[in-house]
């Protein structure tokens, strides 16, 4: 199906936002009408700018507060009208929009209303132009879809149909199953909008937080399913009101948006049975490796050596070592000169059955795919880049390639026997961004969205993993104002959690995070672990949470630039992360260094 956007949904001028647009292969674009008053240029040279670009306009839009009003209203509402459609001819669009009346001068008249519909579709038939009718959430008297058809249906004109809108439909709890009672030649526009399931008025939630499908919480595959069973043969259009979209970078907002009508034709395709264009989801299976980048390997490497970590191999080209303990694997890079933190984690290897198949799905997910300069002998790593910059590798499953030119000793055994998950810091603008790309790409089910109190701010969370939770990633939203991203931590799957804490505590230079004594008064009230299990949880720093599957034991270590590590026990079947915990582990990590005691003065 043709895929368009309303240019409302990105940030810029017009001519920046249909440039945009083009780049990230849309084929059409919806016209909003603010955008067109400030545009400096006239309609005509937008037409050609659109046409130039390979954009076809699919509408203009909206046209407001026009039907079921008084005689002498209707023929102020058919003058502006007329005016309109005369602009929409030099625009080269055939489709105006007219959203349902929020005026209170209008009347609850469902005749009244079909009779001025036909009027308008007639005057506009005189000039080429269509008219698409729209319910509004919050209409005067017509908010839902099922009225707004039933109107449409008494007019009675063959060129006024309904506007279907995911967001008035889904915000308001209508059935979408009653959309294969419209005939697909009466549906003259789709709009497709997700939103975050709020508590809030519908405006306000319409106004300033719709997101692009699979980036909140609204069945848009159900809803374009039963759209497609009704034979609709128009654009599948996105029209976003996002306060963050209108502030963020127009082409990754562009190719994020079209990432979007990519993964939602695919799982509409699979509802349907019928035929998708996408590779199939080759889901990672663990993680192969994550790589730091850091100017000071002296320190990171002493760090992993007190966690058990061994060097095992250095890269034979490259200024790339090799840690290990178990199948858990840290490289450790040099920092890119131009880099502001002197360590960062920089890179994920996933393993994968199927490497090249996983490359070319994210490929087709709009993925940059990352060049590489091969060594002679040196087997094929296929990489892309995530939404932060974080480059994803994928690993034959049943074969390390990425191995083999370290010229790696065996790993040394310990308690740590594999990366329990990884950490991503986003910035504001970039964190629907980086669930809908993880979501789609690797194929990981995101958890429920959690907000944790930082001493600076409030920081948003979001989980995701695959069924078996072989990788699970955790990726954090920086408070609004921060002037720095949240830290990245890679969590190590520990099967002795108490002897290593007892292990670390016995070390001459401290390497764990300290926790406040008041944890662990809180602690004994929210959980009864009996006397000496709290008394051990004190004493050695260890963190404990809870669900209804299992229990969590966890630890953190001193932060390096960016990073820390963090070891986790699972216990039983535990699904979580210790959310609960983070606001004392972000205070803790606030803190400041402990001064050294004054020396005394003696006798």
């Amino acid at each position: 199906m043709r895929k368009s956007i309303a240019t409302v949904s990105v940030s810029g001028s017009l001519t920046e936002k249909l440039e945009a647009v083009a780049r990230a292969g849309f084929d059409g674009v919806e016209i909003f009408e603010n955008d067109l008053l400030g545009c400096p240029l006239p309609p005509e040279r937008i037409r050609e700018r659109a046409e130039h670009l390979g954009l076809r306009v699919e509408a203009y839009q909206p046209f407001r507060d026009f039907e079921a009003v008084a005689p002498d209203r209707l023929a102020d509402h058919l003058r502006r009208a007329e005016h309109k459609f005369r602009v929409m001819e030099r625009l080269g669009a055939d489709l105006m929009l007219v959203c349902s009346n929020v005026s209170p001068g209008c009347a609850d008249d469902d005749a009244l209303a079909a009779e001025q519909l036909r009027r308008l579709a007639e005057r506009a038939a005189d000039h080429g132009i269509r008219v698409a009718y729209e319910a509004l959430a919050w209409g005067r008297h017509v908010d839902t879809y099922l009225h707004g058809w039933r109107i449409v249906r008494m007019a009675d004109h063959p060129g006024l149909g309904v506007c279907l809108d995911s967001f008035h439909i889904l915000s308001r709890g209508s059935d979408p199953g009653g959309i294969e009672a419209i005939p697909g030649d009466r549906i003259f526009l789709l709009q497709l909008a997700d939103a975050p399931l709020l508590a809030m008025d519908v405006l306000q939630w319409s106004r300033h937080y719709r997101c692009f499908p699979g980036q909140g919480g609204f069945d848009l595959t159900g809803l374009l399913a039963h759209v497609v069973r009704t034979g609709y043969a128009g654009p599948l259009s996105l029209e976003i009101f996002n306060d963050g979209f209108r502030q963020a970078d127009a082409g990754r907002t562009a190719v994020d948006a079209m990432r979007s009508l990519i993964a939602l034709e695919e799982s509409v395709a699979r509802v349907l049975g019928t035929g998708s264009a996408l590779p199939r989801p080759a889901q990672p299976e663990g993680f192969a490796f994550a790589e730091l980048a850091t100017r000071d390997h002296k320190r990171l490497g002493g760090l992993l050596g007190a966690l058990g970590f061994a060097r095992t191999g250095q890269h034979e080209t490259r200024p790339i070592e090799l840690w290990e303990q178990g199948r858990a694997r840290i490289l450790l890079s040099r920092v890119h000169p131009e880099s502001p933190t002197d360590t960062s984690l920089v890179a994920i290897g996933l393993e994968s059955a199927d490497p090249a198949l996983s490359a070319e799905r994210a490929q087709a997910l709009l993925a940059p795919v990352l060049a590489r300069h091969r060594a002679p002998g040196e087997g094929r790593l296929d990489a892309v880049a995530a939404p932060d910059g974080t480059e994803l590798f994928f690993c034959d499953t049943g074969r390390a390639l990425w191995r083999e030119p370290f010229d790696a000793v065996s790993p040394p055994s310990g308690h740590v026997g594999r990366i329990d998950h990884v950490a991503l810091g986003h910035p504001w603008d970039q964190f629907d961004e980086a669930a809908l790309f993880y979501r789609a790409v690797l194929g990981l089910q995101p958890h429920e969205s959690a907000e944790v109190a930082d001493p600076y701010g409030l920081l948003r969370s979001r989980a995701m993993s695959d069924a078996a939770g072989a990788v699970r990633l955790t990726l954090d939203m920086a408070p609004v104002g921060a002037r720095t991203l949240p830290g990245q931590h890679i969590a190590l799957a520990d099967d002795d959690i108490v002897a290593t804490a007892r292990r670390l505590r016995a070390l001459p230079d401290d390497v764990l995070l300290p926790v406040p004594g008041n944890y662990y008064d809180d602690l004994r009230a929210r959980f009864d672990l009996g006397e000496a299990r709290h008394r051990e949880l004190r004493e050695l720093g260890l963190m404990y949470d809870r669900d209804e599957y299992g229990e969590f034991l966890h630890l953190c270590t001193v932060t390096v630039g960016r990073v820390f590590f963090e070891i986790v026990q699972r216990v039983g079947g535990y699904r979580g992360f210790g959310t609960d915990n983070a606001p004392v582990r972000l205070a803790a990590q606030h803190a400041p260094a402990p001064s050294p005691a004054p020396a005394g003065d003696g006798d």
